[in-house]
């Protein structure tokens, strides 16, 4: 049988292995840090329709520029944000790799600072560019001063900051976004895939945008708004990164369905975020009933948990998942996450976990 070192693909890329979370049919998954909360039946009918409406000339191109779309997403956005800032893809995932496609490159250095989300160092690794990383500060935080000393460290093209931080939940302070954007010449990104779920009021990387050139936040509609089979990303940033993006995106990216049915998802955006609360309020109940089993969680404003204090990881996974319960290893000694389900799913997770202790 052929396998990959019998082909002929690029040498940089010989050994290393895919993104993978594990993709198992149980009654609870709590892994991969979806909504589990399924789309409102009003909603999902209008998407319906609209969709069945795109259909009729679906013989046809999309519009190029998912002009409507981008009108809607920078309303949502607000911050005085307009269309012309605004680019979007087919999952933030995309918007990243295009992002990396049109700054980074043979040549040129990203630099992250883990534990952090895994597809930043994958999608630099398949564009050429090459990964640094550097440390955070005790219990996944990051601080101005952390940042800057990275930064001057590695002298990177670009720079991934994840707030709140994937796998952590830990939030990042506007101060340590402005210390990194001002500490090199290089392209900020900041990664706010779970912004919906900070406490109401909290400041957004948004807020910056204004006179920073090169800084970007990236966001995505998979998270709150509970569409990650819809695959929609998205980025705000100065309009002339994206006219950058435009240089590396292929034609006609986002299709005609996608376009209708995140549009209609944006107009029902009050729906759509009312089960943010929910999420919210099972988030917070993870991190309150941990200490009772003996872990310890860290803060999250997200809609999952890293907790520490586990003897052994793989083993409580396996037990759990014994259970038809799948939460995440990600390899981090003595440490699991677990996204926020409904209030059964947190609920059977937190009875089985007791289980496991008893």
């Amino acid at each position: 049988m052929t396998t990959l070192d019998d082909l002929p693909i690029r040498d940089d890329l010989r050994g290393k292995k895919p993104y993978g979370a594990p993709q198992k049919p149980v009654r609870v998954a709590l892994n991969v840090n979806e909504n589990t909360h399924p789309v409102p039946e009003t909603v999902a009918q209008d998407i319906v329709d609209r969709v069945a409406q795109a259909v009729r000339t679906v013989n046809r191109y999309p519009d190029r520029e998912f002009t409507v779309l981008r009108e809607k997403l920078a309303a949502y956005l607000g911050h005085g944000i307009t269309r012309e800032q605004i680019w979007a893809a087919n999952g933030s995932n995309e918007v990243l790799q295009q992002f990396m496609q049109a700054f980074g490159g043979p040549g040129r250095t990203v630099l992250g600072f883990p534990p952090t989300y895994s597809m930043h160092s994958i999608i630099a690794e398949g564009t050429g560019t090459h990964w640094v990383t550097a440390p955070r500060d005790a219990d996944f935080e990051l601080s101005p001063e952390t940042v800057e000393r990275g930064i001057r460290a590695t002298k990177p093209d670009i720079v991934f900051i994840c707030s709140p931080n994937n796998p952590t939940g830990t939030p990042v302070s506007l101060e340590t976004i402005e210390a990194a954007y001002s500490a090199f010449d290089g392209m900020l990104l900041v990664d706010e895939a779970y912004a919906e779920f900070a406490p109401t009021g909290s400041p957004t990387a948004l807020a910056l945008l204004e006179g920073r050139p090169r800084l970007a936040v990236s966001r995505t509609l998979s998270k709150a708004f509970a569409f990650a089979g819809a695959r929609v990303g998205y980025l705000a940033a100065d309009p002339a990164v994206t006219d950058a993006l435009r240089l590396v995106r292929l034609p006609y990216h986002l299709s005609a369905l996608t376009q209708a049915a995140a549009g209609a998802a944006l107009d029902h955006a009050d729906l759509m975020l009312a089960m943010v609360d929910d999420i919210k309020a099972q988030r917070d109940r993870i991190v309150a009933e941990l200490p009772k089993l003996g872990y310890r969680p860290y803060r999250s404003w997200s809609n999952f948990v890293l907790f520490g204090g586990v003897a052994d990881p793989h083993d409580v996974f396996l037990r759990l998942l014994a259970d038809d319960i799948l939460i995440r290893d990600l390899g981090i000694p003595g440490h699991l996450r677990v996204s926020a389900g409904t209030e059964a799913e947190t609920t059977a997770f937190l009875e089985a976990l007791a289980r496991i202790e008893a």
